[in-house]
């Protein structure tokens, strides 16, 4: 499979000549298979550029939101595909209690927040509750499940026919709670059976260790928090993302540096940079 990131950055869009590096888009990933099929990971503002490279003989985009908070959907009504009415176009993302996946994003697909409703939408649109059993899209087997972070979220874990795994957990606070992280066995802790001996692994890194410890609670790691979850999940290789709106392209290399040199991982790390492909 091919991933390519769109957006990395989290909590909010963050143009500019200090962020063009890593870039300013909110989360979107996407993600392609050799026979074809596309997944999107997430509807924030990078959306709307990665809409532009499907081709216009694709029928089907399957769209995995971990979460409905606005950095994840702000550019769902800008994605191309759902003005097409010969495409069909399938979101998943999390149930709640409260409300139905469709009543939830119809809150933003609708005036005064958007002015195109989402029944109004040409394109065949089908939505998905999860966390569900493991699901068939095209060539990949999609597995989700619930993970730390405020309101209804999910991870996902996509497998592809030759076995290759990439896990997506772009908003994550596997260490809430805990005096000393990891300190639980990786079945225990929040996103580890998504992430066991993941190829690829995709993981909020929002704050440096003094920041996070102003922010628990708030749903985002630290990058040493980022990096012990990945050791612990046994990752062969290692993306930072969610990057915090506030920090410039000079600031994320320090602090990856200082980070990586710290830690010293056994896995190779590639922090996320706007338009990185990877091929797994």
């Amino acid at each position: 499979m091919k991933v390519t990131l769109w957006g990395t950055r989290g909590s909010l869009a963050s143009p500019g000549p200090e962020t063009a590096r890593y870039g300013g888009n909110t989360s979107c990933v996407g993600v392609r298979g050799r026979e074809g099929t596309v997944l999107v990971l997430d509807a924030g503002t990078g959306i709307r550029r990665m809409a532009a490279t499907i081709d216009a003989s694709v029928r089907r985009v399957d769209i995995l939101l971990t979460h409905l908070h606005m950095d994840h959907i702000q550019g769902l009504g800008f994605f191309a595909p759902l003005y097409r009415p010969d495409v069909a176009v399938h979101i998943w993302g999390p149930a709640s209690t409260r409300s139905s996946l469709r009543e939830r994003l119809m809150r933003y697909l609708s005036p005064p927040l958007f002015p195109v409703s989402m029944r109004e939408l040409p394109c065949s649109m089908m939505l998905h509750e999860v966390p569900c059993e493991d699901v068939d899209i095209g060539e990949f087997r999609v597995t989700s499940a619930l993970i730390c972070h405020p309101g209804p979220t999910v991870g996902f874990r996509i497998r592809d026919a030759r076995g290759s795994v990439l896990t997506y957990l772009p908003d994550h606070e596997p260490a809430l709670g805990a005096q000393a992280f990891p300190s639980l066995p990786r079945a225990w802790t929040s996103g580890g059976a998504l992430a066991a001996e993941a190829d690829l692994l995709i993981h909020d890194s929002q704050y440096s260790t003094p920041e996070y410890e102003d922010h628990v609670g708030w749903g985002h790691s630290s990058l040493r928090h980022t990096l012990d979850f990945a050791t612990l999940s046994e990752a062969k290789h290692l993306v930072p993302f969610h990057h915090d709106p506030g920090h410039t392209d000079a600031d994320i290399d320090r602090l990856m540096s200082d980070a990586i040199a710290s830690a010293k991982p056994a896995y190779r790390v590639s922090p996320g940079l706007e338009g990185a492909a990877f091929d797994i």
